[in-house]
Order: C-alpha cells, then structure tokens, then sequence
C-alpha cells in the first residue's frame, strides 16, 4: 500500500506527493503544464534583454558623439587658425617654436645663459672603499677628522641652504652622505665620482634665486675656504654662491631675464644655446591648420558611418533573445551566432538617429552669414559631401584647402569659428558643436549614460527596464502560486487514489476471511 505524505492544516494546501499512488510523473506533468505558464515571463525577459542591447548600442553611438565634440572644441576655436611656426637663423645660438603670434622677423641677442653652481672637490679624495671592496665610514676614509679632534663616535651637523642634516661619522658612508642631501629638499644635488674620487654639490636649477650656502660647518666637513674643507670643496661657511638668469635682448626690448634657458617672448618660445645673435621668422602655419581640419573631417566620418550602421543594419524578427531554457539545449557557438543575429538591427530606421544625422548633416551644408571673404561655406574650402550612397560623408580637397589659407586665413577661420548672433551666423564648427551636444542629450535622455554618477537610470529606457523587473517579480510571485495549485490538485487526487486502494484492500481482506 502506497504511503501518503501528511498534508498541512489548510484543507486545500495538501504536501507535495509525487504519484505514490497513481503511478504518475507529477513532477513532469507539473513541469509541462508550467512552460506554457511561464511563456509571459519569458517574453517580459526577453523584452528587458533586447532593451539591454538597444540601451548598450546608444550609448556606444554616444560615444562617438562625444568623440567628434571635443574634436568641435578645438575646431571653433580661434587658435585652431591662427598657429604660427617659428624658425632660427642660428640654431647653435637658439632654436624657436610658436604656438599663435603675428608674423614677421625678429631680432634676438643672447647675452648671457642661465646657470646654476656646481662646487667639486678640487684634488683626489681618499678611497671610499677598502681593499676587499668594502665602503668605509667617513671616519675611516677621513683622517682629517681625527687629525682635527674629532672622534669617530661623534656626530656632525651641516646647514645646507637653511635646512640642517645630521651626519654620524661611525656609520655614514660617503654614498648615505650622497643619498641623504637628495631625499631632502635643499634646491641642491649631491653625487660623488667614485673613479675619479671626487665629490659634488649641484644646484638643482638654475638662476639667481638658485644657490648652494653652507650656513655652518664646524668640523669643516664641506665648507672652510682655500680647499680646506674635508671634502676639498673651495666654499666659504656663510657665503650663498649663487647662479645666475639668462639675459637676452628682443628687439628693443634689452636686458630681459629668464631663470632657466628657455624664455617665451610675444608668443615665441626659445630655446636658449650660446650667446649670439639669431633672427626669428614667424610665418602661419598652414600644416598645422590643415591637419586640425582633417581631424574634424575624420571624426565626422566615422561618427556618421557609426550612426548609419546602426540605421541600416538588417533586423530579422526570427531571431528573438533566448531563454534561460533555450540556451541550455543550445552550445556556446551557437548562442554566440543566434544572439549575434538577435542583435542585429535593434535601431533600424530609428527615429531619434535619424533626427541627429539630420542636424548634423544641416550643420554641414549651410551658408555662414557675416563671414569677411568670400570662404562661407565648405564647399569653397574644398570640403564636400559625398554620393548618396555614401551617406553624407566628407571629403576634403586638401589642395583647395591649401589655397584658400593662402588667400584668405582669415576667412576660413569665421567659416568654422563665427560665435554670430543668429544661427545662419554662426561658424560651422560652433554650429555643429551645438548639435552634437543636443544630440548627446537625446540620447542620454533615451538611454542613460553609463558615465552618471547616480544609480538611478531615469532614461526612458531605465525607466522602462525597471516596470519590466517589477512585472517580472509579480509574475515569478504569480506562478508559484499557479505550481502550488497544480500540485494541491494532483496530491488530491493522490490522496482520494490512496484512499480508494485503502478501501479496495479492506473489502478484498473482507471478503477473503469470509469465505
């Protein structure tokens, strides 16, 4: 006799009996009959997955409008166009580079180089080593010291451009003299020249303002005068030996200084080699121009190849996301190859894609009114659009562009950078930068922006993403319930089976006593 599980308090909430009775696959049956329950579940999921990949293919569009938006940047500003190369008449003298100055030649005199101080040791120091290659202490390497009084368990103190180091003659070396100048910050470098056997003291600049200054000294360790010094320094305790500032004259203007032995004159850096004299010649640099203008052709391009990938890219409705269930009776290769197809398309034809190619493309073709010189549009400067079938991409005629920078700089730079009043006004890239941050907005408005720093998604799509998960746990929540009554059911019939073979048992016992 088949035994039966004890059911629970609630008349209808019976325990779970796997066909004890009855023979049957209930766990199976079950199982069937929830698959078609769960079809609207896997719909809601299958839904939040394609929104998923519609959310990740905007984004990436969004990507590259950024890209072309700090291109724009640059493009819409006036020093874009107006950068200026720089050449020396003398480069042993100086070299020079322009960033945005007025053309022309000048006149430059170096007079004199910036430089710091150096102080060495002006005759050969004793071994700073043993003969099995050991480093010996300073005052095994310095007899001096003891020859002065000093003992080796004493401890030195030297002030160094106002700042005070410690030195302990029992255990410094002269590579932990070396080391601990540099780990402080004295606006002085320290090496020692181990084949020579000499030591070092360097400012770390150059300049007036950079010195060395042995402030004081009392076992003569660096500074005593007349070579004296323990290291053989020539420095004088007390005395700042200082460096001292380039000088150079610019045109009329003499006498003008610089720390270091690069100075920036007028918008003209130079370098600073030897003294002399040396003409500068300043002229616009075209190449520098043409390549900002190539970048801002480029980045266009393949922001509008990115965007039209997307609008004509084939959807085939076949091919929906998968289920959980799906891709368990499915390899890894061929959930990669189904979803690749399931992705395919999600923004064909759509319309906020549309709209911003639109604007962007409006931007290109346009007149720029109020533009000084006959460049007001791309057109002129060489910058065309392509055939239809290739989607409103640019091409530029560099050759064209070249001329009209001879011609006319001035003009080709309010084509791109006029701030204007008006919109038919404003320059190309001004426009454009426009656009592209509308369009940036659309689209974060449309699907978020994975850079926010909120963990709320208040898109349209977050939005939706998150009605869907609820509908989800309301489903899930549903069809426990559903599997709970099915179960109640066929443990009822279990349960009346049960009972029914309970009683034909005892009447068969009945009957076969009786007899």
């Amino acid at each position: 006799m088949a035994t039966i599980n004890s059911t629970s308090s609630a008349a209808t909430n019976y325990s779970r009996i796997s066909g004890l009775a009855s023979g049957m696959d209930i766990d199976s049956m079950v199982a069937d009959m929830m698959k078609a329950e769960r079809m609207p579940l896997d719909k809601l999921s299958q839904q939040i997955q394609a929104l998923e990949w519609q959310q990740a293919d905007y984004r990436t569009l969004n990507t590259s409008l950024y890209s072309l938006k700090d291109t724009l940047f640059n493009t819409q500003l006036e020093s874009t166009f107006s950068k200026t190369s720089a050449a020396s008449s003398n480069s042993t003298v100086l070299t020079a580079a322009s960033g945005a100055t007025l053309e022309g030649t000048y006149t430059v005199t170096v007079n004199r180089l910036a430089s710091g101080v150096t102080k060495g040791s002006t005759a050969q120091l004793a071994d700073e080593k043993d003969a099995a290659g050991n480093a010996l202490t300073l005052y095994q390497q310095f007899a001096e010291f003891g020859a002065r009084g000093i003992n080796a368990t004493d401890d030195i103190t030297v002030n160094i451009n106002g700042t005070e180091l410690q030195f302990d003659l029992d255990t410094d070396t002269i590579g932990s003299v070396v080391a601990k100048i540099n780990s402080a910050d004295l606006g002085v470098r320290a090496s020692y020249d181990s084949a020579l056997d000499r030591f070092f003291l360097t400012t770390a600049g150059t300049g007036s303002e950079s010195q060395i200054a042995i402030n004081s000294d009392s076992a003569g360790f660096f500074a005593s005068g007349s070579n004296n010094s323990i290291l053989k320094l020539n420095i004088d305790e007390g005395t700042a030996y200082k460096g001292q500032n380039a000088s150079i004259d610019f045109g009329d203007a003499v006498g003008l200084e610089s720390s270091t032995n690069s100075i920036t004159v007028n918008g003209i850096t130079l370098d600073l080699k030897d003294t002399g004299t040396a003409n500068v010649t300043v002229s616009n640099d075209t190449d520098a121009v043409v390549a900002s203008i190539k970048e801002f052709v480029d980045t266009y391009n393949k922001t509008i190849s990115a965007f039209y990938s997307e609008l004509q890219e084939t959807r085939d409705r076949d091919y929906a996301p998968l289920t959980d269930a799906q891709k368990e009776e499915m390899s890894d290769d061929e959930i990669e190859k189904w979803e690749a197809q399931a992705k395919s398309g999600l923004l064909r034809n759509d319309s906020l894609l549309q709209n911003i190619i639109s604007n962007l493309r409006s931007s290109i073709a346009r007149v720029v009114e109020g533009v000084d010189g006959s460049y007001d549009s791309l057109t002129k400067i060489g910058i065309t659009t392509g055939s239809y079938g290739e989607n409103g991409k640019l091409t530029l005629d560099e050759d064209k562009l070249r001329e009209a920078l001879a011609k006319d700089p001035e003009s080709v730079k309010e084509l791109f950078t006029q701030s204007g009043s008006t919109n038919d006004e404003k320059g190309i890239a001004s426009k454009m930068y426009e656009a592209v941050t509308n369009g940036i907005k659309y689209i974060a408005d449309k699907a978020g922006s994975e850079s926010s720093l909120s963990t709320v998604d208040n898109s349209y799509i977050g939005k939706r993403l998150t009605e869907l998960k609820e509908d989800i746990e309301e489903w899930e929540d549903r069809l426990e319930d559903i599997e709970t009554r099915y179960y109640n059911q066929f443990t009822a019939m279990e349960t009346f089976i049960n009972q029914m073979n309970t009683q034909s048992s005892w009447l068969a016992s009945m009957f076969s006593s009786g007899s």
